[in-house]
């Protein structure tokens, strides 16, 4: 099993040149990110499960500094001193963080689904909270991640696969999210940023998100039609499209 730093993560096309890092959202693992994105055609990718999630030991964190951490250490160990890091939802905060405050080991950027401000709704945390309350939580989560016409199978798996962890874990993560507030440092990124967001999205809005790149200098947005917030699963091949002409783009 592939593993550095504690971190379980999925190496493909080993022999290209770009590398990108996958990082996957709050109550993820590496299998968000369909074939389609983790095997990129002419890219070298990363797909990571963070600590406590999908088959990576440990416990989760609860700040998004804290991931980052846990993201610097697995870069060290496997070698990689640069790669774009493409996140999703809580995973897109990570990638800015990374940004921030780590300019010198970043390309640029990929944010699927993310906001410079991560605010969650109070009710959800609670109940995240109360083990009793749980699959109530999940259920909310799963529901208002999807658009309109996404298919139940599809919504179905991802109830499933965010039910197995462990609740600890999730209730860190939406306080991680929480927390996360870089709304005043955006001007500071001097690397390109893409922003993929589904035009459906209720957990982060497409208004939300133009803020974000309004005032990220080298930051535009790809607006993804019939697609919520899990944009990269109802609409697989449409964002590998955007993500692949924006990493052949990429002036390094």
């Amino acid at each position: 099993m592939p593993e550095a730093a504690g971190l379980y993560y999925r190496l493909y096309n080993q022999e290209a040149r770009l590398p990108v890092v996958l990082i996957h959202g709050a109550g993820g693992n590496h299998l968000h990110w369909p074939t389609e994105i983790r095997r990129l055609p002419g890219m070298r990718m990363y797909a990571l499960d963070l600590p406590g999630h999908g088959k990576s030991p440990g416990a989760g964190q609860q700040s998004i500094p804290a991931y980052v951490k846990t993201v610097q250490r697995w870069l060290h160990s496997v070698g990689l001193h640069r790669a774009v890091f493409v996140g999703h939802s809580m995973g897109g905060a990570i990638a800015l963080w990374m940004g921030l405050e780590y300019p010198d080991n970043v390309f640029a950027l990929g944010l699927l689904g993310t906001t410079a401000s991560m605010k969650v709704n109070p009710g959800l945390i609670k109940d995240l909270a109360n083990t009793a309350h749980f699959e109530k939580a999940v259920s909310n989560i799963v529901s208002w991640s999807y658009s309109r016409k996404a298919p139940e199978s599809l919504k179905s798996i991802a109830y499933r696969r965010m039910a197995k962890i462990r609740p600890s874990v999730l209730h860190g993560d939406f306080i991680a999210c929480d927390k996360f507030d870089v709304g005043d440092r955006l001007g500071e990124l001097r690397r390109p940023v893409l922003v993929i967001c589904g035009e459906e999205d209720r957990m982060t809005p497409t208004a939300h998100v133009q803020r974000l790149v309004d005032l990220a200098p080298q930051a535009r947005l790809e607006i993804v039609q019939g697609a919520g917030h899990m944009v990269m699963l109802e609409k697989p091949q449409g964002v590998t499209d955007i993500l692949l002409r924006f990493l052949q783009g990429l002036k390094l």
